[in-house]
């Protein structure tokens, strides 16, 4: 991974708190590890639709055929 624009103030600050405790940068993965705890990715869309309408949704349901798209008009004066 890499951070870009990250200030020298906090580079220095990760060496420091990582000398402290005695590893190497393996402190920043471990700040960002922290930070991340109980939160959950965004469960994606169509998983949310599904969850959400699975107690209301019938077995049966099908989609409607699709119809062919219109012919798009001709905005030319010769046609």
């Amino acid at each position: 991974m890499i951070i870009r624009k990250l200030d020298e103030t906090t580079k220095q600050g990760l060496r420091l708190r990582a000398a402290q405790h005695g590893v190497s940068m393996e402190e920043a993965r471990r700040i960002l590890k922290s930070a991340l705890e109980g939160t959950q990715l965004p469960t994606r869309l169509g998983s949310h639709l599904r969850e959400r309408f699975e107690a209301v949704a019938d077995t049966a349901f099908e989609l409607p055929k699709r119809q062919t798209p219109r012919k798009p008009p001709c905005w030319d004066e010769s046609g």
